[in-house]
């Protein structure tokens, strides 16, 4: 009779073992803004099953985990540990091929912007995340920020600029198989006057003119008005993913 074993081989892994053969594996990262992420490696559902068991035993709640949510058969294991559907994300390949759109009068667009006001822009934009939709409507990177200042590379922003004063971004992460749309953001005192799809456009024809063809987004299914832009800019729908959670040890 093989007799299956579960160890904690490192504080962030687990393996399951039988007959001196690793048949599982388990870890968990903690992600920049402090939430916890458990993945599990294996073609067992009795393994995974236990080794589920022994991570949640040993991790703090809540814990989180993302699957394409086109593989059924991940999320139902997930989903058998006790996890539960926390958001959605639907993916989109975005054209670059755009032309771009003049921003309101008085609105001027700038790359490279000093790393003073983007901050200042930067918490200002948190700050109405947290007062209005809430955190489990962003994206990793926009998160809380746990323990200090927050890591910010002005030369990955471009901004919108207004009376001398930074108003809307778009962030972009260019050290990626193809760069990806991080961010778009702007005040709420300066949404609805199209300064968010000047943002964007311009940053897309950039991208363009450097020799990239199209980029990815990932957006919340509730941002409506997020999805709204992107399909106005000819955005694919790619595929998704699903961010499940457990609050139960």
């Amino acid at each position: 009779m093989n007799t299956l074993t579960l160890s904690r081989v490192a504080e962030n892994q687990w393996h399951a073992i039988e007959n001196d053969l690793v048949v599982g594996r388990g870890h968990a990262s903690r992600r920049l803004d402090g939430r916890t992420f458990l993945s599990i490696d294996t073609w067992r559902d009795a393994v995974f099953d236990q080794l589920a068991v022994a991570m949640l035993a040993d991790r703090s709640v809540p814990v989180y985990t993302v699957v394409d949510e086109a593989d059924r058969e991940l999320t139902a294991s997930w989903e058998r540990a006790g996890f539960t559907r926390e958001r959605r994300e639907s993916e989109f390949a975005v054209p670059t091929g755009v032309t771009p759109v003049d921003p309101p009068s008085g609105v001027a667009i700038e790359t490279a912007p000093a790393e003073a006001p983007l901050r200042e822009l930067d918490r200002a934009i948190r700050a109405e995340v947290e007062a209005t939709v809430g955190w489990q409507t962003m994206p990793a990177e926009v998160l809380p920020w746990q323990g200090g200042t927050r890591p910010l590379d002005p030369s990955t922003y471009t901004v919108a600029t207004k009376d001398g004063r930074y108003v809307g971004l778009v962030r972009v992460a260019t050290r990626t198989r193809r760069p990806r749309i991080g961010l778009v953001a702007v005040l709420a005192t300066e949404r609805r006057h199209g300064i968010a799809r000047s943002l964007l456009s311009h940053v897309l024809a950039e991208l363009h003119r450097a020799g990239t063809v199209a980029v990815t987004a990932e957006v919340d299914e509730t941002n409506t008005a997020a999805l709204a832009l992107f399909e106005e800019l000819g955005a694919e729908h790619t595929g998704g993913s699903l961010e499940l959670i457990s609050r139960k040890a």
